[in-house]
C-alpha cells in the first residue's frame, strides 16, 4: 500500500511541474492575443490566415488577428487586428499576408510608411497585398499562364 501512495505522490509532483513548465512557456513565448487598439485591413483573399495569427512588424510580433469577415458588397475579406498600443502605425503603412517558409503558417506583415500621422483605433490600412496561392504560382511557372485567380482584372 505504501508503494502505491509513493507512486501517486510522484505522479502528482510530475503533473505540477509539467503545468508549471507549460505556464512558463506560454508567458515567455508571447503566445496569445495581444491587447491593444484595433486596426482593419481589406484583402482580395486571406487563405491560411486565421483568428489568432500573428501581426508582425519587422519580424517582431506586435499584434494578433482578432476577426475576419466577408464584406458583402465588395466581396473583400475584412481582417481586424489588435496592435500593441506602444507601436504606432503610420497612415500610409501597408499590410501583406506572408508565411513562415514555403509551407509554414500565415501571418500578417506590416510595413510602416513615412507619414507623420498615425492610424487611430479603428483605422483602415489602405495598402494591402493578399496571400499568394502556391498552386497558382506553380501553374504560372509550369504552364506560363498570364493570370492567377487572385489577380482578376489585372493584366501582366
Amino acid at each position: 500500500m505504501g508503494g502505491k501512495l509513493l507512486e501517486t505522490l510522484i505522479g502528482a509532483v510530475v503533473l505540477v511541474v509539467a503545468v508549471g513548465f507549460l505556464g512558463f512557456v506560454w508567458s515567455s513565448t508571447e503566445v496569445g492575443t495581444v491587447q491593444g487598439y484595433e486596426l482593419v485591413a481589406k484583402f482580395d483573399r486571406v487563405d491560411g490566415l486565421g483568428i489568432g495569427s500573428d501581426v508582425r512588424l519587422a519580424g517582431i510580433k506586435v499584434g494578433t488577428v482578432v476577426d475576419q469577415e466577408l464584406e458583402h458588397d465588395t466581396y473583400l475579406a475584412v481582417v481586424r487586428m489588435s496592435v500593441n498600443p506602444a507601436v504606432q502605425i503610420p497612415t500610409d503603412s501597408s499590410a501583406k499576408i506572408a508565411s513562415n517558409g514555403l509551407l509554414g503558417d500565415k501571418y500578417l506583415s506590416l510595413a510602416p510608411g513615412a507619414e507623420e500621422e498615425n492610424l487611430r483605433p479603428g483605422g483602415v490600412i489602405q495598402f494591402t497585398q493578399s496571400s499568394v496561392d502556391l498552386i497558382d504560382l506553380l501553374g504560372q511557372a509550369i504552364f506560363g499562364t498570364a493570370q492567377s485567380s487572385g489577380d482578376a482584372g489585372e493584366s501582366k
